[in-house]
């Protein structure tokens, strides 16, 4: 069946969850964070995505905002980096992080030739309103969706059916993308047509689910959801 909607992950899909540390790290005075920022950002990003899983099993929720900082200062504290006025900026870097540069094309593409756009996210409402708003795709979306209508983290079903309610159309409509191998295998799991963005260039992951798609960036979304370009 055609696609009428592409959903998208955000962090680490659409926008750079590295871009927070690594732009601190080329500020002037900060020469020892900037030594081990790669180590903080992966620590970050790691503990980020377990927390959220942990309290998802656990049903312990709390929205992403709290598990992201939650996730810095375990990060902080194993690089031996804890200070509170380096948390506060990565915090705040963290609200306005880039979209990769293939991003905004894309989007556009995808609506010019009459898709539906959309992202399914963990982050809470107002951490996506400001990534969005900092990236300045808003005009390309049709909506964010965030996991906090359901209130519980991905890969619950739940969360993957917040697209369906949304936008009225069956799982085998929407190509969903993710940057993550494990979220990938989930949504097609629950139905979606799906292509994993393999930005570093992982092994599959042994899941049930597998990813139809699989590509090193987002140039081809528009191909993959079968737009031809003129």
């Amino acid at each position: 069946m055609p696609i009428s909607t592409c959903v998208f992950d955000a962090y680490g899909t659409l926008f750079d969850v590295n871009a927070a540390a690594r732009n601190l790290a080329e500020e002037d005075g900060l020469e020892g964070f900037a030594a081990v920022w790669q180590q903080v950002s992966s620590h970050w990003r790691n503990k980020q995505l377990q927390y959220s899983w942990i309290r998802a099993i656990t049903r312990d929720h709390v929205d992403f905002w709290q598990v992201t900082q939650d996730a810095l200062d375990w990060a902080l504290d194993v690089t031996d980096q804890a200070n509170p006025a380096l948390r506060d900026r990565l915090l705040g870097l963290y609200w306005t992080l880039p979209a990769y540069p293939e991003v905004p094309e894309m989007l556009a593409t995808l609506k010019a030739g009459g898709l539906q756009t959309a992202i399914l996210s963990n982050g809470s409402p107002r951490m996506l309103e400001g990534a969005v708003d900092s990236a300045g795709i808003g005009p390309v979306l049709d909506a964010v969706l965030s996991v906090e209508d359901e209130g519980i983290f991905k890969p619950d079903a739940r969360v993957y059916g917040l697209v369906g309610r949304h936008f009225d159309v069956p799982k085998n409509e929407v190509l969903f993308v993710s940057s993550n191998g494990w979220d990938a295998a989930s949504a097609a799991s629950y139905g979606f047509q799906v292509l994993w963005v393999n930005r570093a260039g992982e092994p599959m992951d042994r899941l049930p689910g597998q990813p139809g798609q699989v590509a090193e960036d987002l140039t081809s979304v528009p191909e993959m959801a079968g737009l031809v370009r003129g």
